[in-house]
């Protein structure tokens, strides 16, 4: 070979190895940055280059539909404003939110327990079908929810005591999903309304919003009284004094009806009456350890607490002087709880004691139903025993049968539950809250009440606002709807 190529061909060699190293740099060294790149768009097209998997609620409530465009395929809701508490949404532009978040591989075909071969799937590159998530949604009572709460501002939270599976969430305003799904003007125009919005549609309010508890809380006050002995006959006199005076001050605790205003009020009386001298007095001879522990049991504190979409943190205040625990134990001072939490109270008084994790998903699934994920349940804490529960629901018991919760009265069945009327604003100016925990069974049963629930109405425009006026027969709705199954 002459001279000349001999050089021809070393250069060429000396190209094909730069060529290599540079493909070696691009492809190796900076993927990661490469595919991140706001410019680069394959990952996108990839992402919607074919249908996403659904999120199940009896039937699916999801879906997808052809664009024609670059990004082939858009997220569909069936019914959005009815489960868009459940399901979050799924945008084009702005991503991800609550179940289409927390599972987005496996809806887009990316989870990993969805391959066939791994090894094959790499090589060539095969996209694979989206998985399904089936939830623990009831269509029926998710309906009652969110009927029953209408036009008003609130939310509802409903669980199945013995497994902690989540039967409705529901929070309204609501918003349609499916209106921000796509890429368009139209979509970002809905998705600025919807910012712009002082109701905040987008808010789960049953998840992520906390609010005073009021006298809902009586019921882990006493729950804690009876536990450490602090009561030991839910009929005999308490040994509350009235007036209250709170321990360091010169204010007087106050009750919302005068037949709180008398010494030698049981603990029966005192709930039934809902009595915040008792119940504050009741909270400060329990002691502030023993009320925080207790209020733990039931997920205040927990800054994470999965459904599996991560809940607000419910707050029940660690350090506390005596005036301000009394305050609290009646859900008041710095107490606040989401909708969730408070339903956890219901249930693990109708379950014994046992304070379930709640779940909102049964299983996931590849798309033609072969099953990848079980969820099992599981013991959040048992909060206290067999004994200590049964008392709780006789109290809660009379409480709707004798007391403030009358309107959560169900024929042909045994219900108990506790109202509450927050108050919030400055010098307690803002509308108050009006609550209900509650739980049902058939009357006769025995077994573990099949539903226990939470209702919070935030902002009624009711001259009347009372958590058994307003909130009581949302929860009867909602347990109506699971007994009737």
């Amino acid at each position: 070979m002459s001279t000349t190529g001999r050089r021809a061909a070393t250069f060429c060699m000396l190209l094909i190895v730069l060529l290599a190293v540079q493909a070696t740099r691009v492809q190796v060294f900076q993927k990661q940055e490469l595919d991140h790149n706001s410019a680069n768009q394959r990952a996108t097209i990839q992402r919607y280059a074919q249908p996403r998997g659904n999120l199940i609620a009896g039937q699916p409530v999801t879906g997808s539909v052809a664009t024609g465009g670059r990004l082939a395929y858009r997220r569909t809701y069936t019914d959005g404003p009815l489960y868009a508490a459940v399901t979050g949404y799924s945008s084009q532009i702005y991503g991800n939110t609550q179940l289409e978040g927390v599972y987005d591989d496996l809806l887009t075909g990316t989870d990993p327990r969805l391959t066939g071969w791994a090894v094959w799937d790499a090589i060539t590159r095969n996209q694979r079908p989206g998985g399904d998530v089936v939830t623990t949604i009831d269509p029926a009572v998710q309906r009652a929810a969110m009927q029953g709460l209408g036009g008003q501002q609130g939310a509802v939270a409903a669980i199945e005591p013995a497994t902690g599976r989540i039967l409705a969430l529901a929070s309204t305003p609501s918003y349609d999903p499916g209106t921000i799904a796509g890429a368009g003007a139209a979509d970002q125009a809905a998705w600025e309304k919807l910012q712009a919005d002082p109701d905040q549609p987008m808010l789960n309010r049953a998840l992520r919003q906390i609010y005073p508890p009021g006298s809902t809380f009586k019921v882990v006050t006493a729950a804690a009284a009876l536990a450490n002995g602090t009561v030991t006959d839910i009929q005999a006199p308490t040994g509350a004094p009235f007036p209250y005076v709170m321990p360091g001050t010169t204010t007087t605790l106050n009750n919302d009806t005068s037949a709180c205003d008398r010494e030698g009020l049981s603990l029966d009386e005192a709930m039934t009456l809902s009595c915040n001298s008792v119940l504050g007095w009741l909270g400060v001879q329990t002691g502030l350890d023993r009320m925080v522990a207790m209020a733990k049991n039931f997920g205040f504190d927990d800054a994470k607490l999965d459904v599996p979409v991560r809940a607000a943190r419910s707050n029940f205040d660690t350090r506390m002087n005596s005036s301000q625990l009394a305050l609290s134990s009646i859900g008041q001072y710095n107490t606040a709880a989401t909708p969730l939490v408070m339903a956890m109270v219901a249930a693990g008084v109708a379950a014994d004691g046992q304070v379930m994790h709640p779940q909102l998903v049964d299983r996931l699934t590849k798309a033609d139903g072969t099953q990848v994920q079980l969820m099992r349940p599981a013991l959040y804490r048992q909060a206290f025993g067999p004994g200590v529960a049964a008392e709780l629901r006789r109290l809660m018991v009379n409480v709707v049968n004798n007391g403030t919760g009358g309107n959560a009265q169900i024929p042909g069945a045994e219900v108990g539950g506790k109202t509450g009327t927050a108050e919030h604003g400055v010098d307690n100016s803002g509308t108050p809250y009006a609550w209900f925990i509650a739980w049902a069974r058939p009357a006769g049963s025995t077994a573990t009440p099949p539903v226990a629930v939470a209702v919070v109405v935030a902002d009624s425009t009711a001259t009347d606002v009372t958590g058994g006026r307003l909130a009581a027969p949302i929860a009867k709705a909602v347990m109506q709807a699971v007994l009737d199954r």
